[in-house]
């Protein structure tokens, strides 16, 4: 039966998502159970893209991310893939009628990734965020509104701001790796050798104000996506919280994270905030 097969993708996009990342695993299964397969099916596909440019290291990426395009335009085309990612993926696109530019973009920051080692331009800094974390907010968000296109435009600045917050905070919680690791410098301006207070506080403000403007698309969220958003939401702002009060000289040193302990302590207040109509 074909059900068994696309029930069997779902589940791998799914194991994708809670192998690789507990904190947003977490915020999905806040979602409404409706929607939870299609954004599993979302991350399934943005993760295995960035790893093979992040994490491939004695293959060639170019290649590997080429074909990894090709074979997502040919599931595109035929309805089916035998990649269970690519398979899930596309009957995503196709259910929600999500923007191939978006895509696109998406896969044109992950190309960046491979020859791109820094990024000494504001306008270099913003191409990059979009394609690789923006677009991925509007890709959910055509998720949550399900077709109402006039919501989805008066969301779509807000669900930006909060990708392009996320990954900020990434950068910042990851230079350690990023630069030592990877050679990749995304900051521009600022010299990740000597970071220093100034700095920090410079990048801070900038995803504080993300933050704002994305806080304000939340509250307006569907119901079925409201408590999920906001879960992952008010973890990153935990993240960045930690960050805010970690030396510089300590965050180009290790990975600062939030314990699991914490993270169950928001899940709780989140969602009495939620249950009490507060957002």
């Amino acid at each position: 039966m074909k059900k068994i097969f696309d029930d069997s993708a779902i589940a791998c996009s799914k194991l994708v998502t809670n192998s690789y990342s507990t904190s947003f695993s977490l915020a999905v299964k806040m979602l409404y159970k409706s929607i939870q397969p299609a954004i599993y099916s979302i991350y399934g596909f943005v993760r295995y893209a960035d790893e093979v440019v992040d994490t491939f290291h004695d293959y060639d990426k170019e290649v590997l991310l080429e074909e990894f395009k090709n074979d997502f335009y040919k599931s595109l085309e035929r309805g089916i893939s035998l990649n269970p990612i690519l398979h899930s993926f596309q009957q995503v696109v196709i259910d929600y009628n999500i923007d191939l530019n978006l895509i696109q973009a998406f896969l044109r920051s992950m190309k960046m990734d491979l020859t791109k080692s820094k990024y000494s331009t504001y306008e270099e800094y913003k191409a990059y965020i979009y394609g690789s974390a923006d677009v991925v907010g509007l890709m959910c968000l055509k998720v949550f509104v399900n077709g109402d296109q006039e919501k989805y435009e008066e969301l779509k600045e807000s669900a930006m701001a909060l990708g392009s917050a996320f990954q900020k905070v990434n950068f910042l919680r990851d230079i350690k790796q990023d630069f030592n690791d990877l050679e990749r410098s995304y900051f521009p301006g600022v010299d990740l050798i000597n970071l220093d207070e100034r700095s920090k506080a410079r990048i801070i403000e900038e995803i504080e104000d993300d933050f704002a403007k994305a806080y304000k698309g939340i509250l307006k969220l569907p119901n079925e996506a409201k408590f999920g958003v906001y879960t992952a939401y008010v973890y990153y702002k935990k993240l960045l919280s930690n960050l805010k009060k970690t030396e510089p000289v300590k965050i180009a040193q290790t990975r600062i994270r939030v314990s699991n302990p914490i993270k169950i302590l928001l899940l709780g207040r989140s969602y009495i905030t939620y249950k009490l109509n507060l957002l």
